[in-house]
C-alpha cells in the first residue's frame, strides 16, 4: 500500500485508513485484532477514531489491542474531540477546556501518551481563537503531534488555517469530510481550498456509508445499518433514484473488471485528486480483506472517466494517461 505526506507536514499516512466508528458494539476485540494485523500486513498505518465513537468504547478497544498485541509505533492514530454527550443530547463543544479534557480522556482510553493527529470533530459556536488555542496547548504538551479539522466546509478550513499561519502557531495540516461517488460536495470548495493551502484530505465513508458495496441494491440485509432503527438514517439518504443509478454503475463496472463494487468505489476515491487517504469502516475481516486486495490496483482511465460522468460530471484536476 502506498503512503504519502499529509500536506507539507512530516506526517506520513497510508493511502487507505481504517475507520472505527462502527466498532463499538459490532466488532469484538478478536475481530478487531484480525483486521488490524491484516491492515498492517498490507502496509496500512492510519487508524481513525474519535472520543464520540461508542461513547469512548472504540478508543478503549484500540487501547486493549495496543496492550495485547499491536506495537504503538506501527500506527498513525488519529482521533477527534468536541462532539460530546450533555444532558442526554449530543452537542458540539469546542471550548478549550472541553477539547483538552476530551483529548486527555482519549489518551487514557487509548493507553498512549500522544496521538499523531488530533482533529476538532466539527465546527461549533465557540470562538475559533479559543478552539485553536486548545490545539496549540495539546501540541505544546506533547499530547498531539499534529492537528486538523473534521466536517468543516471550505471557508471554515481557510479561516482556521489562516489564523494559525498568520500568528505562527500550530499549523492545521488536514481536513476530513465525507467524500464518495455518492457524495462529491467536497469538490465544490473544500478540496480546492486544501489544494491551495497544501493541506491533506481524509475522506470518510469512502464507500458511500456502505451503500456502494451494492448490498442494498435489492433489499435491506438483516443486521445491516439500514436494518438498525438507530442507524437507518445514516444510509437512507442514499436510497434515492439518483444514488441507485450510481450504485448500479459501480456494480456493472465491478462485474466487468472481476472486482467487487466496494473495491471499485474505494479505488475511485483513493485515486481522486487531493485525497491523502480514503477511510473505510469495515466491521469484520470479511469486509476488510477484499479492500486490502485492491490496495495496489487502479481503475482503467475510461472506467474512471465513466464513473465521474455518472456521479456528477468530470472531476476537476484529474489527469489521464495517454498512449
Amino acid at each position: 500500500m502506498r503512503c504519502s505526506r499529509v500536506g507539507d507536514s512530516d506526517l506520513i499516512v497510508s493511502s487507505m485508513g481504517l475507520g472505527t466508528m462502527s466498532w463499538g458494539a459490532a466488532t469484538s476485540i478478536n475481530e478487531a485484532l484480525i483486521m488490524m494485523r491484516a491492515f498492517l500486513g498490507h502496509g496500512g498505518n492510519l487508524i481513525d477514531t474519535a472520543a464520540a465513537y461508542g461513547f469512548g468504547q472504540v478508543e478503549s478497544l484500540i487501547g486493549r489491542m495496543l496492550v495485547r498485541a499491536i506495537d504503538r509505533n506501527e500506527l498513525v492514530i488519529s482521533t477527534k474531540s468536541g462532539f460530546i454527550q450533555r444532558g442526554g443530547e449530543r452537542i458540539i463543544d469546542n471550548s478549550r477546556a472541553t477539547l483538552l479534557a476530551d483529548l486527555e480522556g482519549s489518551l487514557n482510553r487509548l493507553g498512549t501518551d500522544w496521538v499523531d493527529l488530533w482533529q476538532v470533530h466539527a465546527w461549533g459556536d465557540t470562538p475559533l481563537e479559543e478552539t485553536l488555542s486548545a490545539a496549540d496547548e495539546a501540541v505544546a504538551r506533547g499530547m498531539a503531534r499534529h492537528v486538523g479539522v473534521s466536517n468543516f466546509v471550505g471557508w471554515q478550513v481557510a479561516e482556521a488555517e489562516t489564523w494559525q499561519r498568520a500568528l505562527r502557531r500550530t499549523p492545521v495540516i488536514s481536513a476530513q469530510a465525507e467524500y464518495s461517488l455518492l457524495a462529491r460536495r467536497a469538490e465544490i470548495e473544500l478540496l480546492p481550498c486544501l489544494t491551495e493551502r497544501n493541506m491533506g484530505f481524509f475522506s470518510w465513508s469512502s464507500l458511500g456509508r456502505g451503500v456502494l458495496t451494492g448490498k442494498y441494491a435489492h433489499r435491506i440485509p438483516p443486521g445491516s445499518r439500514g436494518d438498525d432503527a438507530s442507524m437507518s438514517w445514516f444510509v437512507e439518504q442514499y436510497f434515492d433514484e439518483g444514488s441507485r443509478r450510481i450504485v448500479q454503475a459501480v456494480i456493472t463496472t465491478a462485474d466487468g473488471l472481476g472486482l467487487t463494487p466496494a473495491q471499485v468505489a474505494l479505488m475511485w476515491v483513493r485515486d481522486s485528486p487531493g485525497v491523502t487517504s480514503a477511510l473505510v469502516g469495515p466491521r469484520s475481516a470479511s469486509q476488510l480483506l477484499p479492500l486490502l486486495d485492491a490496495a495496489d490496483l487502479t481503475l482503467p482511465d475510461p472506467i474512471t472517466s465513466a464513473l465521474d460522468d455518472v456521479s456528477g460530471g468530470p472531476r476537476q484536476g484529474r489527469t489521464f494517461h495517454t498512449v
